[in-house]
């Protein structure tokens, strides 16, 4: 059954959307700006990508030469439902007519590419996109005629009889992209949301780097918070009010995605999320200290109505403080504070230190006053009107709100570097 788990995630889930090249150049800059040798002499992976479709492989290999690369490895997953629908490039002998007349190709078979060398292939004094795609073609050609290649091949997946849990070829978890991912330095991908907290521990932040996609509230996971916590990883540069559009691949089922997140432009389906930028790689911003006001200012000065002229509430179930907004941190208050998730935007580690999550309770017991909401809140939550799947012990952070039970949505506890 292992086998079709990414299969059925992309399926289920919707989750084979493509990324714009435009948010991977403005994202990819900021690395550039803060070290210009961040990709130089590196080997990049860019797993779960169709390399003939994907924006990812399109801008790498572009900038091959630009970055200093070493080798650029992109692998497709079988079976993809856009593979070859803009290359059309095809290994199959019994397609090569069809192809000659012009006629775009859906190939459920997963490929490899490996790139050493970027160069003017097709000799026109200029070294771009179409030198990549004529590179390619002649490949496809060798490989025709019977011989190998070192740069196009097919992947074929893990033996069904030689391992426990056999991988289709292209997922990430099979033994081929393991054993490239092992030989490479950076990864970099779009990853199936779903299956997100598996592909970051297959990637490892501690013996990998990364720059990835994923979903906003994954960050609180029991898998990826320690990690953040610990500054094994951190976000990215584009800030978290701004949500991502991706690319919906023709004939993408998006009958059950709201219709606010659809958007048609020039033609194109994208569907807005609320993604983010997860790395270990190092960037301006997250060096840049938050500007704050005193504890004092922000209740005489603040623009939010729930911070002006009212004092600071503290949890029942946690020996930390409530604050609602991240420019309402206090810049003088020495004590735990909780924040919203959104902070991570514009964390600093020298300014800053993260200290726990009230999501799933991931905080020292010496930051907890209970070991999580007591009944009587719960009981008064509900009595006051309070909706939700609530009970006794749940690590959700809670206080009394002018007198009312309020649970306050995901928390990060931090502390200010004095």
């Amino acid at each position: 059954m292992a086998n079709k788990n990414l299969t059925n995630a992309r399926k289920a889930k919707n989750d084979e959307f493509y990324t714009q090249w435009s948010d991977i150049e403005k994202e990819v800059n900021a690395y550039l700006e803060f070290d210009e040798n961040v990709f130089r002499d590196k080997t990049i992976l860019l797993p779960a990508d169709d390399p003939f479709e994907s924006n990812f492989f399109k801008f790498f290999a572009t900038h091959f030469n630009d970055y200093g690369l070493k080798k650029l490895i992109a692998t497709s997953y079988d079976p993809s439902p856009i593979v070859n629908t803009e290359l059309l490039l095809s290994l199959f002998d019994d397609e090569k007519s069809e192809l000659e007349q012009g006629h775009t190709q859906k190939i459920n078979r997963a490929y490899k590419i490996e790139l050493t060398d970027v160069s003017d292939f097709d000799n026109n004094g200029r070294i771009n996109i179409q030198d990549v795609e004529a590179k390619l073609l002649a490949e496809k050609e060798k490989i025709d005629k019977g011989h190998s290649s070192e740069i196009l091949a097919y992947l074929q997946g893990d033996p069904v009889d030689s391992v426990e849990e056999p991988y289709s070829a292209g997922d990430f978890r099979s033994k081929e992209v393991t054993t490239l991912k092992n030989e490479s330095d950076l990864i970099i991908t779009n990853p199936p949301f779903s299956l997100f907290r598996e592909f970051l521990a297959w990637v490892n932040p501690l013996e990998k780097q990364l720059l990835v996609l994923g979903g906003k509230n994954s960050i609180t996971y029991k898998e990826v918070f320690p990690l953040i916590r610990a500054n094994n990883l951190w976000t990215g540069v584009t800030g978290f009010n701004q949500d991502l559009l991706f690319i919906a691949p023709e004939g993408s089922d998006l009958s059950k995605k709201p219709k606010t997140s659809i958007r048609e432009v020039n033609g194109i389906t994208y569907l807005r999320s609320p993604a983010i930028w997860f790395t270990n790689l190092d960037h301006g911003r997250r060096h840049q200290p938050l500007a704050l006001m005193t504890m004092e200012d922000n209740v005489k000065y603040s623009k939010h109505k729930q911070v002006q002229g009212h004092a600071y509430n503290k949890y029942d179930n946690y020996n930390a403080i409530e604050v609602p907004f991240t420019d309402s941190i206090p810049r003088d208050f020495p004590g735990v504070m909780g924040v919203p998730i959104s902070f991570l935007d514009k964390y600093s580690p020298e300014q800053f230190e993260i200290l726990g999550t009230s999501d799933n309770g991931q905080i020292d017991s010496i930051y907890k006053t209970t070991n999580g909401l007591t009944k009587k809140f719960v009981d008064d939550y509900y009595a006051a009107g309070g909706k939700g799947s609530y009970k006794e012990g749940n690590p959700t952070a809670g206080l009394y709100l002018n007198g009312v039970a309020t649970m306050i949505y995901k928390r990060i506890f931090i502390r200010r570097i004095k």
